[in-house]
């Protein structure tokens, strides 16, 4: 994600301002939390009693607001919101968690953040909090490796957003959450009316005003709409290396001028580094996909690609790779179009597809032959006796036959940024 403090964003002792920058914006949290009365345990707890619903409202402030400038952002191209942590999704662990943290948020009062700034003002129930959630962290440490099967598998959906669940754009999911958050706004208000006996005669005018305007942002976001790929895939600019210089180029740059296409050997080398997280899409069909695959390929047809964007932006790593693979290079080249514009990183294909590899590697397979029929573009180039899938001595060649291999090196890491976590305020 390059916006909106690229200079910032790499933390190292040689960039001090990083450092800066991230205190003045905990001081900033800080002091809003404690001067909007979030230090103070009774009212945090009010809101379980309905007297008190400032809380709630302010989280649904920021949420609508967060989430309204997000998607606006997104929609004119300032920001790419696939380069955007999103938690990913474990539904009976989130379950359980969001129980335990809400009790624990009726006994003591606080949130993990609010404990913390009023502990740092000196409240004495703020620092007991703290402690416990110490403690709370010492035991689950401790005790994790027991649950870990369950704690990081049952229930798992990887990136899911509202967009995901519902089938619907962003800017329509935008426009439903700032209603419902003007609707609890108003229920909100309703049961302070009711049970805290305040009168919403004295509220100012101007919250009225605010949620207007509000919910007009949330209808431009609408109007804006989100970029579609090939709008993200145009904006798209790739850091390469060409003799010894590094160059900023297009992606179709990048396409033309043989930058993003690996070679079999390359590709080889790459599946026996251990260092690096390689994953190999076949997108071709399955029949094909049956008949011959490299090994440790997984199979996802062309035209069901997009529909994997969000696991596979979960699960991309700092050392992950991409390796799109058809028959040819026609399929995998729109394959790997769509992949750099949902901003999937370290994204290449397979230099000539499948016909490629077996010509590198199965030239001295006797039960794999070239076919005479005319090559057809995106058409398996070979003969096979049977379907036996990767169990072709070409589709895992021996590490040891082919241990020197001379290609000229397309992969080169262009590191993203980390899973980072989030909380409450």
């Amino acid at each position: 994600m390059n916006f909106p403090l690229p200079s910032f964003l790499a933390v190292s002792a040689s960039n001090p301002w990083t450092y800066v920058l991230f205190a003045v914006i905990g001081f900033a949290f800080g002091f809003t939390l404690e001067m909007s009365g979030f230090g103070n345990s009774r009212k945090l707890a009010a809101q379980f009693y309905f007297t008190d619903l400032t809380v709630l409202k302010v989280m649904f402030t920021a949420i609508a607001v967060a989430m309204t400038l997000t998607f606006g952002a997104a929609g004119l191209g300032i920001l790419d919101f696939s380069q955007v942590w999103v938690n990913l999704t474990y539904v009976p662990s989130g379950v359980l968690g969001g129980l335990i943290m809400g009790v624990g948020f009726i006994i003591g009062g606080f949130c993990p953040t609010t404990s913390l700034a009023s502990a740092s003002t000196g409240k004495i129930d703020g620092m007991f909090f703290v402690g416990g959630g110490f403690f709370g962290a010492f035991l689950f440490a401790e005790t994790e490796q027991y649950f870990t099967q369950w704690y990081n598998n049952a229930g798992y959906y990887g990136r899911l957003t509202l967009m995901d669940v519902f089938h619907l754009p962003a800017g329509v999911i935008v426009v439903l959450v700032v209603l419902m958050a003007l609707f609890m706004f108003w229920g909100a208000e309703q049961l302070e009316r009711i049970f805290g006996k305040k009168d919403l005669t004295k509220e100012p005018k101007k919250r009225v005003y605010a949620a207007g305007g509000l919910f007009v942002l949330a209808l431009a976001v609408l109007f804006i709409g989100t970029p579609s790929t090939e709008t993200k895939y145009a904006r798209v600019q790739l850091n390469r290396t060409v003799n010894e210089q590094a160059v900023k180029m297009s992606a179709d740059e990048a396409l033309a001028k043989r930058q993003v296409q690996i070679a079999p050997a390359e590709l080889f080398k790459t599946i026996n580094d251990d260092t690096l997280k390689l994953t190999m899409i076949d997108v071709r069909s399955e029949a094909d996909y049956n008949l011959f695959h490299i090994r440790r390929a997984v199979n996802i047809p062309a035209d069901q690609l997009k529909s994997h964007i969000p696991q596979l932006l979960a699960s991309s790593a700092p050392n992950a790779i991409y390796v799109v693979i058809s028959n040819d290079e026609e399929v995998s080249t729109n394959a790997w179009k769509l992949l750099v514009g949902e901003s999937i990183p370290n994204s290449y294909l397979l230099e000539g597809g499948v016909n490629n590899w077996i010509a590198f590697f199965g030239k001295d397979d006797p039960e794999i032959v070239r076919s005479e029929t005319p090559v057809i573009a995106e058409k398996l180039q070979f003969a096979f006796p049977s379907a036996l899938g990767d169990r072709y001595q070409c589709a895992d060649p021996s590490p040891i036959e082919y241990e020197k291999l001379e290609y000229e090196a397309r992969i080169q890491l262009q590191l993203k940024r980390d899973k980072s976590g989030g909380g409450c305020g």
